[in-house]
C-alpha cells in the first residue's frame, strides 16, 4: 500500500488496493461493464415498444480511481501522499491536497461523461430520439472542501449535496437546450413521470408528481420539497429558502427505527436492539403489513442547530438567516409534507414541533 492519506481504517484501504490491481484497464472497471452491458441491452432492444433500461454505475463515487487517460485531463503539480478518498469529517489536509483530490474527482467525472456520451451516440446511430425518453440523475453530491467540509451523510445537507444535476429528453415535447425553473423531486417524481410517459397511472401510495408539463412548459408541481436523512435535519425548500429543523435539545430523540430488513449500513442489528422492538401499525405506504419499530440512537445536531439559508443572496450557504417570519412559513411547508409523509408522532417530537399545523 503507498503512502496515502486515505483513512477508511487498514481493511478498506488493504482492500482497495487489492481491487486496483485487478483494474488496469478501463474496461475492467465496473462502470465500462455497466454501460457495456446497457449498450448492448439497447441494441438489441431497440427494435421493440415499451422497453425501459436503468443504468445504475455508482460513479462518481470515492475512491475517485480511474485511468490515467482522464487524470491527464488536469495537469498539475503535485507532490504529497496518494489522495483520492477522503474522510468523512472536516477539512484538514492542505489547499494542494484539497485541490489534487477535486482533480482526482473531475477525471473520474469525465469518464463518467465519455461512457454516458456512447449512449447518446448510440442513440444517435439508431435513430431512437423520436420516440425514447432519456434521463441523466444522482441520488446525491459530495463536499470537497465546500466550507471546510468532506462527503456527506454526517453533516447537513447542503446544496452540494442535496441539489442534484437533472436532465430529461422528452421525445413528446423535444426540448432541448433550455432550464426550467419550476421545483422538483426526482427521488419521488421519476416513478410518476415514467409512468405517465408510457400511459400508466401512478399508484395511490406515490406522492411525486409527472414532470411531461414541467419538462414542455415549465409548469410547476409543487411549491415545497422535503428532504434529510434518518435521524439528522429534517430539511425545506421552496427554491429560494432553505430550512434546517434540527433538534431544540442536544437529545437527538425520541427516534426508531420502522423495518422489516434489520440491518445497519455495514453490519446485522444485535441482538440487544431486536428485543426491545416492537410491531407498529402499519404506514399509509406499507400496504397494511406492520413493521418493527426499534429504538435508535442519533448523534446531536447542536454543533449546527437549525439553519436557515437564502440560496439566492448567499448560495454558497456562508451565513444563515434569523427571520422568524420565513422560519414561520417554511415551518408551515414541514409540518404539511411531513404528515403527507406520514412521518410517526415522535418525529415531530423530536424536531420541537406540533405536528397539527
Amino acid at each position: 500500500i503507498p503512502r496515502t492519506l486515505n483513512r477508511q481504517g487498514a481493511g478498506r484501504a488493504r482492500q482497495d488496493w487489492v481491487n486496483r490491481a485487478f483494474l488496469r484497464r478501463e474496461i475492467d472497471q465496473p462502470q465500462a461493464k455497466t454501460f457495456d452491458q446497457g449498450l448492448d441491452f439497447i441494441r438489441r432492444n431497440c427494435q421493440c415498444d415499451r422497453w425501459f433500461l436503468q443504468m445504475e454505475t455508482f460513479d462518481p463515487h470515492e475512491p475517485f480511481f480511474t485511468q490515467r487517460t482522464y487524470k491527464d485531463l488536469y495537469p498539475h503539480d503535485y507532490a504529497g501522499p496518494h489522495f483520492d478518498w477522503p474522510y468523512y469529517r472536516e477539512v484538514t489536509e492542505s489547499r494542494d491536497q484539497v485541490q489534487h483530490c477535486r482533480y482526482e474527482y473531475a477525471a473520474l467525472l469525465s469518464m463518467c461523461d465519455a461512457h454516458l456520451g456512447d449512449v447518446l451516440d448510440l442513440m444517435d446511430e439508431l435513430n431512437l430520439w423520436d420516440d425514447t425518453m432519456l434521463i441523466v440523475w444522482t441520488d446525491h453530491g459530495f463536499m470537497l472542501g465546500e466550507n471546510g467540509y468532506w462527503a456527506k451523510v454526517w453533516l447537513p445537507y447542503f446544496e452540494e449535496i442535496a441539489h442534484t444535476p437533472f436532465f430529461v429528453w422528452d421525445p413528446r415535447c423535444r426540448a432541448a437546450g433550455e432550464r426550467r425553473s419550476s421545483l422538483v423531486q426526482p427521488s419521488i417524481d421519476l416513478g410518476p413521470t415514467l409512468l405517465e410517459f408510457f400511459g400508466l397511472a401512478p399508484t395511490t401510495e406515490m406522492l411525486g408528481q409527472p414532470l411531461g408539463e414541467t419538462v414542455a412548459t415549465d409548469q410547476p408541481v409543487r411549491d415545497a420539497c422535503l428532504f434529510g436523512a434518518f435521524g439528522k435535519h429534517v430539511n425545506i425548500t421552496d427554491g429560494r429558502y432553505v430550512y434546517m429543523r434540527a433538534p431544540p435539545e442536544d437529545d437527538n430523540g425520541p427516534l426508531h427505527h420502522y423495518t422489516l430488513m434489520p440491518t445497519h449500513m455495514t453490519k446485522m442489528f444485535s441482538a440487544s436492539e431486536l428485543g426491545a422492538n416492537e410491531l407498529a401499525d402499519p404506514f399509509t405506504f406499507t400496504k397494511g403489513c406492520r413493521t418493527l419499530k426499534i429504538a435508535a440512537d442519533a448523534p446531536s445536531l447542536s454543533r449546527w442547530g437549525t439553519r436557515l439559508y437564502d440560496l439566492e443572496n448567499d448560495p454558497a450557504q456562508q451565513t444563515p438567516l434569523t427571520d422568524p417570519n420565513e422560519e414561520g412559513r417554511l415551518v408551515e411547508h414541514l409540518v404539511r409534507l411531513m404528515r403527507a409523509c406520514d412521518a410517526p408522532p415522535e418525529q415531530f417530537e423530536r424536531l420541537g414541533l406540533s405536528g397539527k399545523g
